[in-house]
């Protein structure tokens, strides 16, 4: 008679066993076959997965590049070879420009509500990542009161012309839920910006570069590099509002500046020491990607990734995809919820002992479920090899 999968809970969700016949069932002593296994078990979403060619070319920079100046020649035709290599990948119109700057996504938001933000904002809220800005924009006391539009978890909010906004933002893809929007822009008052988070999209999804006036994101999910630097794709319509506003006199940090950050992305530098290492694995990333076929090329691979595992939630009885609407379901951050009879907190806990890792969902989602990045470094064999790796594990629950 086959074990039902009922979880083993101490006072939380199981952590890492399965009770059958009175029996615990370890999952950190299930051992998946070699045959079944990836090629490279890392689904982790963010730091992601990182290429062995991007390590080489890293180590090809000692001593020529790492450890020397960064205001000399070999550090900046570093910075300046991402920048070109981004401006390909996504097809940048006329005027529009690559900026980069100190610190990751959390840092361009208070960059923007310093730099961007002219009297008050838009915010889509539907997950940690879109509410994050909202907060910040809440919190600046020059700023009027944002107008933050949330959703539940796992569905989206959309956003709505409305007089006196000025800047309407929204994640691309929210990282949290696996939840995937369209980069439209938004049509609202004259001279309105439509700033989009990109972290997790970046490198990954398709979009037209016309349809918003900034693009930003950090370099650790589909470019798998490291963070420590945000990124942005801006239109001369936010290079003319940055501008501005750099100059009305508001009080502006200069390491939250975006006028100082367009002054030194055009001379191929950052205000203070850029971090080498992900700027280079940055660099080998774009030259990849641009090399087989440009965003088009990198967003087909992840959407054969992610069906697979779509795939895979609809033909398995105990498990289903955690967004409902699959025009919302994301292409790079794949949800996948458990009923009752299956813990998903084992599922990962005996993938992690086999080297399989990074599949547990989001911490504050606080769901029974399963989070799998299939960012353009992911091999969509090695996400098949995954699908079968939890079918064996959940064999051995029942």
């Amino acid at each position: 008679m086959p074990c039902p999968a009922k979880p083993l809970t101490f006072g939380l969700r199981a952590q890492s066993g399965i009770r059958c016949h009175h029996k615990i069932v370890d999952m950190a002593d299930i051992t998946i076959p070699a045959a079944l296994l990836p090629a490279d078990g890392r689904f982790g979403c963010g730091p992601s997965k990182v290429r062995d060619e991007q390590i080489a070319f890293l180590a090809s920079l000692q001593p020529s590049t790492i450890g020397t100046s960064h205001r000399q020649a070999s550090v900046k035709n570093l910075v300046g070879s991402v920048r070109e290599g981004l401006a390909d990948l996504f097809r940048a119109p006329e005027g529009y420009e690559i900026l980069l700057a100190n610190g990751g996504a959390t840092t361009f938001w208070d960059t923007a509500v310093h730099s961007l933000i002219e009297r008050r904002s838009q915010h889509l809220a539907f997950g940690e990542f879109g509410a994050k800005f909202g907060t910040a924009a809440a919190a600046a006391p020059w700023l009027e009161a944002p107008d933050v539009r949330k959703a539940d978890a796992g569905s989206r909010s959309e956003a709505a012309p409305t007089e006196g906004i000025d800047v309407y933002a929204y994640p691309q893809n929210e990282t949290s839920t696996g939840v995937m929007a369209e980069v439209r822009r938004v049509h609202g008052d004259a001279g309105t910006l439509t700033v989009v988070d990109a972290t997790s999209a970046a490198g990954g999804l398709d979009f037209d570069a016309s349809e918003t006036d900034v693009y930003y994101f950090s370099p650790q999910k589909n470019f798998a590099s490291d963070g420590g630097i945000w990124f942005a794709l801006v239109s001369p319509a936010a290079i003319e509002r940055i501008e501005r506003i750099a100059a009305s006199g508001r009080y502006i940090p200069e390491t939250l500046s975006l006028a100082g950050a367009v002054t030194n992305s055009r001379q191929n530098q950052t205000l203070n020491t850029p971090a080498i290492a992900p700027l280079a694995m940055m660099d080998e990333q774009v030259r990849w990607m641009n090399a087989n076929g440009g965003l088009s090329w990198a967003a087909a691979r992840t959407a054969e990734s992610a069906a697979v595992l779509y795939d895979w939630a609809d033909r398995t009885s105990v498990a289903t995809p955690f967004v409902a609407d699959p025009t919302h379901r994301s292409n790079v951050v794949v949800t996948i919820d458990f009923d009752d009879s299956v813990d998903a907190a084992a599922i990962s806990t005996a993938l992690r002992a086999n080297g399989v890792v990074d599949t547990e969902p989001y911490r504050k989602l606080g769901r029974n479920q399963l989070r799998i990045a299939t960012f353009t470094a992911i091999e969509p064999d090695d996400v098949r090899a995954l699908t079968g790796c939890i079918d064996y594990v959940l064999e051995r629950l029942g």
